[in-house]
């Protein structure tokens, strides 16, 4: 199905289809199993913070299997471990894991274009430079919360160029590994090149990073096969706010925001412009936009009621900034509020009050 043709109401009856079928993929024992498999094989726990753009995805980048990769979204990739919700978030992340014997990669990414600056991050306002250059401060975060030794938390700085996937990942010492200068032919140098970037990385971690860089390569690989202008152009037409979002694994559907800064107001401020622009551009139909607001639970009762609390607040929040900063574009505005079942990845709406 063209996403972008079809009447806003058609997109999104095709939105929740997706979800649907992503839960039920995504709870068959089939998947399971998989993923059961792959942590066995694979232990370290990746994580990865990146832009709200929804070109940026890693788990298709690096033919990852679905929810292995704990994404956590924002502007332009921009993060503060000083905001209190984001800082209470990892920490009972990394500690859940961690208590589980096992170590964890965490991917820092900043979203580029080599082709064209202006299909980079309007986030930063297509500055690449101080992209990176903020990713670089968050990885110093990260040192100074879980510690700079890397025993059990190992920061990357990684570059995401979106014309082809291509990650290129940051050495401590300057060093670089970009995958989009690696033929397919040349995996088999991965492991050494890997080492002499990361020389205080443990064996494990590095063999559970592997696998992501020589998917990179196939995914590289095909890409270039592909006609792929519209792809790598902003053509979004809903806002996400919250977490849960998984299931949307297509390139330039969705800006994601995640609930962490105290300063909300801001990336939905630049979401909606993003999306207004989109419109006014003709690279989607100015017929609607999505608001989706979604919070997971992990168990009934209390844990759900406070999911579905905190997914109204996210909804009307968010629907707030937009009707009082883009008047016109908040008339074409269709709001649906969800929580998530974490287990089932099941995506529930919430009714109308």
């Amino acid at each position: 199905m063209d996403t972008y043709s079809k009447p806003i109401h058609e997109r999104i009856e095709w939105l929740f289809d997706m979800a649907r079928r992503h839960s039920a993929e995504f709870s068959s024992p089939e998947a399971y199993l998989a993923r059961q498999r792959y942590n066995a094989a694979h232990p370290t726990n990746i994580m990865a913070l990146k832009c709200m753009d929804g070109r940026i995805n890693i788990p298709v980048a690096t033919h990852t299997p679905p929810s292995i990769i704990q994404p956590f979204r924002n502007l332009g990739g921009m993060f503060n471990l000083g905001w209190p919700h984001l800082n209470e978030v990892l920490a009972h992340h990394a500690g859940s894991i961690v208590r589980q014997g096992r170590g964890i990669l965490a991917l820092i990414t900043y979203p580029f274009s080599s082709g064209d600056p202006q299909r980079g991050c309007a986030g930063f306002n297509f500055d690449t430079g101080a992209a990176v250059a903020h990713t670089h401060e968050i990885k110093e975060q990260v040192e100074s919360m879980f510690g700079r030794g890397h025993g059990s938390v190992y920061p990357i700085v990684c570059g995401f160029e979106t014309d082809e996937d291509a990650l290129i990942l940051h050495g401590p010492d300057g060093g670089q590994l970009n995958l989009g200068e690696i033929a397919p032919e040349q995996a088999g140098e991965l492991r050494p090149r890997l080492a002499a970037l990361y020389p205080d990385m443990s064996g494990q971690m590095r063999e559970d990073l592997l696998p992501l860089l020589q998917g990179n390569l196939e995914r590289i690989a095909h890409v270039r096969q592909l006609q792929r202008t519209l792809d790598i152009e902003h053509r979004e037409w809903m806002i996400c706010v919250g977490r849960g979002f998984d299931f949307l694994h297509m390139p330039n559907l969705a800006l994601i925001i995640g609930p962490y800064s105290p300063d909300l107001a801001d990336p939905i401020r630049k979401a909606a412009g993003i999306i207004q622009g989109n419109m006014q551009q003709g690279r989607i139909p100015d017929d609607g936009l999505l608001l989706l607001a979604s919070s997971p639970y992990e168990e009934v009762g209390m844990d759900r009621a406070r999911a579905e609390l905190k997914a109204r607040f996210m909804s009307d929040f968010t629907a707030t900034v937009i009707r009082a900063e883009f008047p016109a574009l908040a008339e074409k505005m269709h709001v649906r509020t969800a929580v998530l079942d974490w287990s089932s990845r099941a995506l529930e709406l919430v009714p109308d009050r």
